[in-house]
């Protein structure tokens, strides 16, 4: 039987098209979602957070401690707004509100939040810092600045009837430092730390 150049051509495209999709599918996947089992397995199953044998959260993903209401529980310390999603921190919206620095809404919500947030914590609405007013631009950043965590400190420790001195130490030891030294900020993984508190007490 004669194949014509056509027809052998096609078939050729063929063959590559499967043998490709066996080694670039199939066996590059396995082999990558092997060695990522292998040598990474927490962050290869989503760095997920366990208190007393049950999955809380991700550490990679911010969320609300709030009540059925949406009230922010006292005994947790509270993470920066979200504009990903109605409630916030939803991963399947993530984004920022894209709202410029003079907009007239976004002025308006920070005066708000200064307020509420100096209220809820009971200190000076001068001492509450910038990321405790604004979003980050993912909307699911589980990270405060040490100046927040710090202003809540003290309503965390009432709620728990625990000394500030343990919650403070708490929040020292949740600190983590620039990445490489020099990359971002130091920053506190408010739900590693509200993790730890549920650990300890």
């Amino acid at each position: 039987m004669i194949i014509s150049s056509r027809a052998r051509t096609l078939l050729v495209g063929l063959r590559t098209i499967l043998l490709f999709t066996v080694i670039v599918g199939v066996g590059y996947t396995g082999v990558v979602t092997g060695l990522g089992q292998l040598m990474f397995n927490h962050q290869a199953n989503g760095s997920q957070l366990e208190v007393n044998g049950r999955v809380v959260g991700s550490t990679l993903i911010g969320q609300s401690f709030t009540d059925k209401d949406g009230k922010p529980l006292p005994k947790y310390f509270q993470p920066r707004p979200s504009a990903a999603g109605d409630d916030g921190y939803d991963a399947a919206s993530s984004g920022g509100s894209n709202l410029g620095p003079e907009n007239p809404d976004l002025a308006k919500a920070i005066k708000e939040r200064r307020g509420q947030v100096a209220a809820f914590n009971h200190v000076d609405a001068a001492r509450v810092p910038a990321d405790a007013l604004t979003a980050s631009s993912s909307g699911l950043d589980p990270h405060i600045s040490p100046e927040y965590a710090g202003i809540q400190v003290a309503r965390v420790a009432k709620a728990r009837h625990l000394d500030e001195r343990v919650v403070r130490k708490i929040v020292d030891d949740s600190t983590e430092g620039r990445q490489l030294g020099f990359l971002g900020e130091t920053r506190v993984n408010v739900v590693t730390l509200n993790a730890e508190l549920d650990r300890q007490h």
